[in-house]
């Protein structure tokens, strides 16, 4: 089994609770502080296998294709097994500690998502605009986290992170997801357009 296992279910719940924004994004950038996009929730989940049969691996595929094994080793490579093994773990984690959050607080995802599940490139890019900075315009993760799921759920799941993790396993699952986004993003720019 290959060891994006969670990667998928991370993105899909972040995108789940609406509250009020808290002040400052703790890793930097600009604070989201609007509704969530929860029609790329929603895509993002049913991109997995649904909330029932989420995998990160089916998403995986979906988001990069015939390039995911590649953009793995790619990720080994760069921050080592160890850190890659780690995020792998922690995007678990957050993906079931989110939902645990949203399910808590009765949210709803919506009936249809947005972009279509199966559109691997269209999920990417929408998931990359969710972070892209108001402001600077350019990409921050934090900035898609808060998008998915709000500023206050992205902290609370940080904050649960490092109680279970320690706080260097959050930041190198900041640090691996902006790779892969950027690494998504840097693909699906360079293809022809369809």
């Amino acid at each position: 089994m290959s060891r994006f296992r969670s990667f998928a279910a991370l993105a899909a719940v972040v995108g789940l609770l609406a509250a009020a924004p808290a002040s400052g994004a703790r890793f930097g950038g600009t604070v989201y502080g609007n509704q969530p996009n929860l029609q790329n929730t929603l895509s993002l989940v049913m991109a997995g296998g649904g909330p029932s049969m989420f995998s990160t691996v089916t998403l995986f595929g979906v988001l990069a294709g015939d390039k995911a094994k590649a953009e793995e080793d790619a990720l080994t490579q760069k921050y080592g097994a160890a850190k890659f093994g780690q995020f792998v773990t922690t995007f678990d984690f957050v993906i079931n500690d989110s939902l645990a959050i949203v399910t808590k607080a009765g949210v709803k995802l919506p009936s249809t998502p947005e972009p279509d599940p199966k559109d691997g490139k269209a999920l990417s890019l929408a998931l990359y605009a969710d972070g892209s900075d108001s402001k600077s315009k350019a990409f921050n993760v934090e900035y898609m986290l808060d998008h998915l799921v709000t500023h206050p759920v992205h902290v609370q799941v940080m904050k649960d992170i490092d109680a279970k993790y320690g706080q260097q396993a959050d930041a190198d699952y900041h640090i691996i997801l902006t790779q892969v986004m950027h690494d998504l993003a840097s693909v699906y720019a360079s293809s022809p357009k369809m």
